[in-house]
């Protein structure tokens, strides 16, 4: 899963991010409103966490012109407020769950995962396909009973590909909701990547986990519970 974070504090930024990157996300960073905006315009996040109070465009704006620009990712707020007022006109401005500072980094990905199980349309942390599980939270992955270990891109992947399962994917869409914006997105590394997903988690091809539709892209298999 691929983050915008724009915060101009840099001490807070840089730690953010830290903590986002070991709960395997991939992070974008801006420091001040414009670079955020640019930002937002130019890639697709899955979900953008937004100071209010930021240089050149606040926060509030910035989420606004993104709003008016049908930008519909799940946007978090982070603020010095705390007053019911300010949540209100900021959720009013667009945004999907607002934090106040000081706050745990824990509850910050906590809400981050919360908002995109909700924008795929699940609300449980544990998301099942047929004998394969993801606990988005624990991040441990399971077929049946068993504990399947994947790397931290291999985790990324499958973890993008379960909360969609059924839908085409190609390459370049791939490559930018997991990686950062200077990715080369003419590598094979998304291929390499479905080659080691089929390997550890179907390598007997028994279920027919992850197609490959040429010229499209790739596609997980929907599978029935007792698959």
């Amino acid at each position: 899963m691929r983050l915008l974070l724009v915060e101009d504090d840099l001490a807070l930024q840089a730690n953010i991010k830290q903590h986002l990157i070991d709960a395997q996300y991939t992070v974008d960073v801006a420091s001040d409103g414009e670079e955020g905006l640019f930002q937002a315009q130019e890639y697709q996040y899955d979900v953008a966490i937004i100071d209010v109070g930021l240089p050149k465009l606040d926060g509030l704006s910035l989420i606004s012109k993104l709003r008016e620009q049908d930008i519909s990712y799940p946007i978090i707020i982070l603020t010095a407020r705390d007053s019911w007022q300010d949540k209100v006109v900021g959720l009013d401005a667009g945004a999907d769950d607002y934090l106040s500072k000081p706050f745990q980094l824990e509850e910050l990905v906590a809400r981050i995962n919360a908002l995109i199980r909700r924008s795929a349309g699940k609300a449980s942390p544990v998301i099942q396909n047929g004998p394969f599980s993801i606990n988005t939270r624990s991040l441990e992955i399971k077929k049946s009973l068993q504990i399947i270990n994947l790397s931290g891109s291999e985790y990324k992947l499958f973890e993008y590909l379960m909360l969609h399962p059924g839908s085409v994917h190609s390459k370049s869409s791939l490559i930018e909701h997991i990686y950062d914006q200077d990715f080369d997105l003419d590598s094979n590394v998304i291929e390499v990547f479905i080659r080691r997903l089929r390997k550890k988690l179907d390598p007997d091809n028994q279920y027919q986990l992850i197609e490959t539709l040429r010229g499209q892209g790739y596609r997980l298999r929907q599978l029935a519970p007792d698959a």
